[in-house]
């Protein structure tokens, strides 16, 4: 068990901006702790030694000082951190309460040590823009949110010349010169269109963005910042919304864009850059490359690589002498010859559309009549399941079972018409698509019909309890880890930075006022009677989106209506079980679950 879930070995590495040194998080006493190495001669130090709560993510700024954050679970704490890497000092620079979001936008190039940064500490709801001096810890303001920014995009140096505005519904974008000029709005769409800034080109005030207006796939464009018009389309296919890119702020261009079929597909807009690529894939054949990082000159790279059965590797790669060096695995437990591979695959839901998703068998003859878990990792309800590996997967169908995972409409990649399919569905078509495609694993003889588990975790938490709720012939058990069981409380409980989200919340999902029929119909707290089928549920008590009173509510009603339910709640825990002992223990639980209750039936 512990092969599948334990904390990476390897993982998250950066290179500094000068490109002397590479920084990688490694477990220290089962937290995750900074590492640092100089490429010079391979000298390896430990720059943090966190034995309480581990690191959660650093930058490097171009003087070589990390910036670190470190969520303090027990006291309800963010901790920012700054490192000098000549003295391996660790500094106090800031701390907030865990519910203040820190996002860094922009290193200072010409003034290292101050790092522009977004913070909703005066206002939960609403993030201001600051100027943080990490050697000082000053914070200083630098635009105040006027109360309905979103978003905030520096240029190259750092200042802030596009923002995103929102009034719940409708999102507009605004420009502005310099920073003694106002900003003034060029484009306004609704929640169903996107226009998502990626970063200034070199010349003119032009910007690349990710945009679905007047098509239904995503593609890149370029934009004339001050008019908002569309001056060129840089990329678009049919197969699939463009949802990542490579962008060098050397050159101030965006090198590949990439976007899912059934698998992650590339297409590159300037040679050298595929040049790059075309020298990687010949060396790491079969692999999924991505760049993870590189260093300010772009002659060095971090490297990325993974595949459906391998969780993946970390290389360097040195573009003058096309050299290419291997950092570390994120797993090197994992055998990927005992895994078993992600097929995609794709059904017609009851009233014709077209459904996709991936089917990963177990290794060995039988491919019918199969135990199945229907597995739906969902953090975000729109989120897609794409190509690649994960490890519930693989843990499940290495103890036997065939994993189905569907991208119901409403899922995004696969353009707008099938993303807006979703909206005000999530109880009625996103579910019946998750009900046609169990049915169709039955007809093609895949799924032993007496044998199917469903297993949820946020969003698909929910799907996991309504399945089981509204059709309780087709499941015999299910698990959920962090589920949605309220969309009332969800909505209304919602941390004050998601507030200006909550209208298109309204509209995507459903108002509590105007829909509280709907909502109180689909939500699983309210139908405790209808689950006849045993259920295992996980929740960390620390959780910022969860009720836990009304969860142990939930629970006693289940008990109450004869549910032969199992309920685990880890005081120390947020949404994911961080600490590895409660993670293998959880998993541990799991397969003894899955294997008294989908084994012992005939």
């Amino acid at each position: 068990m512990r092969d599948f879930f334990k904390t990476p070995e390897e993982t998250y590495f950066k290179l500094s901006p000068d490109g002397k040194y590479i920084s990688y998080l490694k477990p220290y006493k089962e937290r995750q702790n900074l590492f640092i190495k100089t490429l010079a001669d391979g000298k390896e130090v430990m720059a943090t030694s966190f034995t309480d709560y581990g690191v959660r993510d650093y930058s490097w700024t171009y003087n070589n000082q990390i910036v670190i954050s470190q969520d303090v679970i027990a006291l309800d704490q963010l901790k920012i951190y700054a490192l000098d890497l000549t003295t391996l000092k660790l500094r106090d620079v800031l701390s907030f309460g865990t519910n203040v979001r820190f996002t860094v936008l922009n290193r200072g190039r010409f003034n290292p040590d101050i790092l522009t940064c977004s913070i909703n500490k005066r206002d939960p709801a609403n993030a201001d823009v600051y100027r943080l001096n990490i050697r000082t810890g000053e914070l200083k303001p630098y635009l105040i949110n006027p109360g309905n920014v979103t978003d905030w995009f520096p240029d190259a140096d750092g200042r802030i010349r596009l923002v995103q505005s929102s009034d719940g519904v409708n999102k507009t974008i605004l420009f502005r010169k310099d920073d003694n000029s106002p900003f003034k709005p060029i484009i306004v769409n609704n929640f169903k269109d996107l226009v998502r800034p990626i970063a200034f080109t070199g010349d003119k005030n032009n910007f690349y963005a990710i945009s679905n207006i007047n098509r239904d796939k995503a593609a890149l464009v370029e934009i004339n910042a001050e008019t908002g018009h569309e001056e060129k389309v840089l990329f678009a296919t049919d197969k699939g919304d463009v949802e990542d890119w490579g962008y060098s702020k050397k050159s101030r261009r965006i090198e590949y864009v990439s976007w899912n079929d059934d698998k992650a597909q590339i297409h590159f807009l300037n040679d050298s850059a595929e040049h790059i690529y075309n020298n990687l894939i010949k060396q790491l054949p079969g692999n999924d490359v991505k760049v993870a990082d590189r260093d300010s000159a772009e002659e060095k790279f971090i490297i990325s690589t993974s595949t459906d059965i391998n969780p993946g590797s970390f290389y360097l790669y040195e573009s003058n002498n096309q050299k290419l060096t291997k950092l570390g695995d994120v797993n090197s437990d994992i055998k990927p010859e005992e895994l078993c591979s992600m097929k995609p695959v794709s059904f017609k839901a009851s009233d014709g559309l077209t459904i996709k998703g991936y089917l990963t068998l177990p290794q060995g003859e039988k491919k019918t009549n199969l135990p199945v878990v229907v597995l739906l990792l969902r953090n975000n309800l729109w989120s897609r399941t794409s190509w690649g590996y994960n490890a519930e997967t693989q843990f499940l169908a290495n103890r036997g079972y065939a994993v189905f995972q569907i991208n119901y409409r409403g899922c995004v990649g696969y353009g707008k018409a099938f993303h807006s399919a979703g909206f005000k569905q999530v109880g009625g078509k996103v579910q019946q698509d998750i009900t046609d495609g169990v049915h169709w694993l039955i007809k093609q003889k895949i799924a032993n019909p007496k044998k199917i588990g469903i297993f949820g975790s946020g969003f698909g938490g929910f799907s996991a309890l309504y399945g089981m709720s509204f059709h309780p012939e087709l499941y015999n058990c299910g698990v959920v880890q962090y589920g949605l069981i309220n969309f009332f409380t969800y909505i209304k409980d919602a941390p004050p930075f998601l507030k200006p989200y909550l209208k298109m919340t309204y509209e995507m999902v459903g108002n509590p006022e105007t829909d509280a029929d709907q909502l109180r119909a689909i939500s699983p707290v309210f139908h405790a009677d209808k689950i006849k089928a045993p259920l295992l549920i996980f929740q960390g008590a620390k959780d910022p989106r969860a009720n836990i009173s009304e969860l142990n509510q939930y629970v006693r009603e289940l008990k109450r209506h004869n549910v032969p339910v199992t309920y685990v709640l880890k005081e120390n825990e947020r949404t994911y079980f961080r600490s590895e002992h409660n993670r293998t223990q959880m998993y541990t639980d799991i397969e003894k679950y899955l294997d008294d209750n989908m084994r012992g039936k005939p």
